[in-house]
């Protein structure tokens, strides 16, 4: 018993001192320097890093009830899918940049001759945004994490008695995740003999495709986002594309702003899927990669964030569908019934959480993102690869708290937020979160709101 217990503590002081010889996260083998700044192509691992160590852990330190009296009531989860595949568009670019660098390059560096003479181009076309293995496993542990963390809303029982609620984006790498999420619990709980239903609900998770003034006066419009094409003509991305150029050792005029974004893909595919620190990466350094953070956080600020306030107020119906469910949960608690749904998981995209993030006014800097203040955002609050990993998800918990005094705690990708202007309590009072969104609880229609209105000939 001695031996056993001697030889545990040496593995385990060895695993340990592995991990205490990084201090940070992309000082871990496998794990490229510039593996933060992948905004929605990034890691969960890098905005969690405590689970690279350990996957299923859960952080109690900085995740406590309001107070030993309270017990949460209700859970809403909205949560982005999983790990994917590049989409047919970026696989097209992904071959056209490997070609060049296949029959172009002249770089003597062994990493441009390991993808020259080693490395094969095996993204096809077909894969098209599919969930990776690695993405089910992204949903199955954040599954079992929750349910470590609120155990008595994640339940069997509640599984097993329909308290816990599921619907997704019709999009298979959505569909395929709240599988993933099940199969969690299922596995958990070695359930085998029941299973359990998912609805689908694209007007709730793809409401971005149903609002015609966000895709005629946004999605479909160039100058919404002209400040993303003039960041891309701009000194810093020349700069980059210029330094791209010269590691190959091809002509400036080859490496275009698409191409070295391209070249950014297949550094946060490759990784992301792979998790090895593959050759790709080599293309950037630190200052390159806060450059390509930096034009993809313009993009996202201008096409789902603030840039534009229809991008905020197309999640009308989403956002009253959250306050809807809290509101019942509330109302059922007060009254002493069983509240009906212990837990709502809704499976969306990116696009999903992001409206919604702005339309509650999380993560919004003083001064807005445009092509010129690259040098002053620096220390900004609208940071994609913080916010919007794979497997991002946004945290409702209902607790009561005795007296009917009911309090909303929120958290983004497992940790705790403070809800805008009402950064006094971390666990605020659920009535002053409603007072606080009055507005938009009383208005955001999302019809009126996404009426186009033609402009009079």
């Amino acid at each position: 018993m001695q031996t056993f217990l001697w030889k545990s503590i040496f593995h385990f002081l060895i695993f340990s001192c592995f991990f205490c010889n990084y201090a940070n996260p992309e000082d871990i083998p496998n794990i490229p320097a510039i593996a933060k700044y992948f905004n929605t192509k990034g890691r969960y691992e890098e905005v969690n890093p405590h689970l690279i160590e350990d996957i299923l852990a859960v952080n109690r330190s900085i995740l406590q009830p309001p107070s030993s009296q309270c017990q949460e009531i209700h859970l809403t989860a909205i949560i982005r899918h999983g790990t994917r595949y590049p989409t047919t568009k970026v696989v097209k670019e992904m071959q056209e940049l490997y070609d060049v660098v296949l029959h172009n390059a002249s770089g003597k560096e062994s990493w441009l001759r390991e993808i020259q003479t080693q490395w094969t181009m095996w993204y096809t076309e077909d894969m098209d945004g599919r969930l990776v293995q690695k993405g089910v496993n992204d949903l199955k542990h954040l599954a079992v994490r929750l349910s470590k963390r609120f155990p008595s809303l994640i339940s069997e029982e509640k599984l097993r008695g329909g308290l816990i609620n599921f619907i997704t984006s019709s999009k298979h790498r959505c569909v395929n995740s709240t599988l993933s999420f099940k199969a969690g619990l299922t596995e958990l709980w070695a359930i085998k003999d029941k299973e359990f239903e998912h609805s689908v609900d694209d007007s709730l998770m793809r409401f971005f495709d149903f609002c015609p003034r966000f895709v005629e006066e946004v999605d479909k419009n160039l100058s919404a986002v002209a400040e993303v094409e003039r960041f891309k003509q701009g000194p810093e991305m020349r700069r980059v594309q210029e330094k791209i150029a010269d590691r190959l050792g091809v002509s400036y005029s080859l490496i275009t702003h698409d191409l070295a974004e391209t070249a950014f893909y297949f550094c946060a595919y490759e990784f992301a899927i792979k998790a090895t620190n593959p050759p790709w990466c080599q293309l950037f350094d630190d200052e390159d990669a806060k450059v390509m953070e930096y034009a993809a956080d313009l993009r996202e600020f201008w096409k789902r964030g603030y840039g534009h306030d229809i991008n905020s107020k197309a999640s009308c119906d989403l956002f009253h569908d959250v306050f809807r469910r809290l509101g019942k949960a509330a109302s059922e608690n007060k009254s002493g019934q069983q509240v009906t749904e212990a837990v709502t998981v809704q499976v969306g995209h990116a696009d999903t959480l992001l409206p919604l993030l702005t339309l509650l006014g999380f993560f919004k800097d003083n001064e807005t993102l445009t092509s010129s203040n690259y040098a002053t955002q620096t220390q900004r609050s609208f940071r994609t690869s913080h916010m919007l990993p794979y497997a991002a998800n946004l945290l409702l918990v209902l607790y009561d708290c005795g007296d009917g005094d009911l309090r909303l705690q929120t958290l983004l990708n497992e940790k705790p937020v403070t809800f805008p202007g009402l950064t006094q309590a971390s666990v605020p009072l659920y009535q002053e979160v409603r007072e606080r969104y009055r507005e938009l609880l009383q208005g955001c229609d999302f019809e009126t709101e996404c009426q186009l209105f033609k402009n009079p000939a």
